[in-house]
């Protein structure tokens, strides 16, 4: 039998047998291990997140790599970074997660538990910083309740929220968006960060806020809480240059500056871990300020009721 005939052999159609998507896309559980890696900055703390060994951790990144036919991790003493290839693909494992997360809380629900779910909405920093302490907090009270997480841009949270497509939303920024409600919850301070090659991580004293608008600068999208202050902090020196990227990622902006490509604008709690462990450096601004409020956000005129509510009150005092 030639090769043609036995590869068609299966169906009779002489079609080559798709390959199962299960064998082509890796498992929830890899794809949760390098978002964590990604967020943590270290295959060893991200193992210890996850609740499993360092080996194991190991393997399964090396497993999903072969499965992927791509390097995601490039690991070193002081850490493991993303390659270009792990940054794509932390992009979209966060969106194969959020998505299965949804699928979850959506088939809770169909088990009988309608009136225990809840839909929250977060840009990106609350997201990944901040909600997943909120939400282990509120399952110890309120153990029954599904729960789903959508994120994106402060943009995005109030148009779902807008669409009723979210009970909650998260925002941080200067202002309430068009159309909601909102509490302050918490404050944060964004930093201008480098990795330690650039020149500005050498100098003796910081750039200008005058010098830091006119360098193209990597930033995060507009509509984006983070754009936004940096815009308003910039206006009066005629705002940032253009960018020399944008993008819609935290987890993608930090392996940009680890490049060396250039510096830019994130917060605080985003860049802990990279800061204390010197693989990045905050760079003072003479004559500049960058800080925020973090808000919960909710449709005019709808205060939030039940799980919403007790979400709400678990987040007081976040910074």
């Amino acid at each position: 039998m030639s090769e043609a005939n036995a590869a068609g052999a299966g169906n009779g159609s002489g079609e080559v047998p798709a390959v199962p998507l299960a064998h082509r896309v890796p498992d929830l559980g890899a794809l949760e291990l390098l978002l964590a890696v990604a967020r943590l900055g270290s295959l060893g703390r991200a193992a210890r997140a996850r609740g499993i060994s360092q080996p194991a951790a190991s393997s399964r990144i090396r497993s999903m790599e072969r499965q992927l036919g791509v390097a995601l991790v490039e690991r070193s003493p002081r850490g493991s970074r993303l390659t270009e290839a792990g940054v794509l693909v932390t992009d979209w494992a966060r969106r194969v997660v959020e998505a299965a997360e949804a699928f979850d809380a959506g088939a809770q629900a169909l088990r009988g538990r309608r009136d225990s779910r809840l839909r929250v909405a977060a840009s990106m920093t609350i997201a990944e910083y901040l909600l997943p302490g909120w939400l282990i907090a509120l399952r110890a009270e309120l153990p029954g309740t599904a729960v789903s997480l959508l994120t994106g841009n402060s943009k995005v949270v109030a148009e779902r929220l807008l669409a009723g497509e979210a009970d909650l939303g998260f925002v941080e920024g200067l202002d309430v968006p068009a159309g909601l409600d909102g509490a302050v919850i918490g404050h944060d301070r964004l930093v201008v960060v480098a990795a330690p090659s650039h020149p500005w991580a050498r100098r003796r004293t910081g750039p200008t806020a005058a010098e830091l608008a006119a360098t193209p600068l990597i930033l995060r999208e507009r509509g984006s809480g983070t754009r936004q202050v940096v815009d308003a902090a910039l206006a009066g020196y005629g705002g940032p240059a253009e960018p020399l990227l944008e993008l819609a990622s935290t987890t993608a902006l930090k392996a940009a500056v680890l490049s060396g490509a250039a510096p830019s604008v994130l917060s605080e709690l985003a860049v802990g871990e990279e800061l204390t462990a010197r693989r990045l450096v905050a760079v003072p601004v003479r004559d500049l300020r960058l800080g925020r409020d973090l808000r919960a956000v909710w449709p005019t005129g709808q205060r939030p009721a039940g799980p919403a509510r007790q979400l709400l009150g678990l987040t007081r005092g976040a910074s």
